[in-house]
């Protein structure tokens, strides 16, 4: 994977330019299972069974890939014990849970306009 450079302050970081390191930051931790993964995790340690338990409908393909994704950006840490099995437990790490408070918004927000949002879908569908 090809990993794009930011040289610059932060306060250029350009959403709206295609090639943007910002950009690609968004769309990484935007998808739905990064949002649900990052929500679950909160402020505990899990395996990942028990991530896959508590998100429904996510394959163990996807929960795979959406970890490393989130471990390569440094919101989730990967803790691997030298146990037979190996033990391998995942939790956030600062930036993840500062993410976590603009989830925890978003949810709200979610919440709280989903009756406008369903009655605004069945008037659409109804033109």
């Amino acid at each position: 994977m090809v990993t794009k450079r930011y040289e610059g302050s932060p306060e250029d970081a350009d959403l709206t330019r295609a090639d943007s390191l910002a950009r690609e930051i968004f769309s990484d931790v935007a998808n739905k299972w990064a949002l649900l993964i990052t929500e679950v995790l909160g402020d505990r340690t899990l395996r990942f069974s028990a991530l896959r338990d508590e998100i429904e409908g996510i394959s163990h393909k996807m929960l795979t890939q959406n970890l490393r994704m989130l471990e390569r950006n440094g919101l989730v840490e990967r803790t691997v014990h030298p146990t037979v099995p190996p033990r391998v437990e995942y939790a956030l790490t600062e930036p993840g849970h500062a993410l976590r408070v603009t989830i925890d918004g978003l949810c709200d927000w979610t919440h709280r306009y989903l009756g406008h949002i369903e009655a605004s879908r069945r008037r659409f569908e109804e033109t």
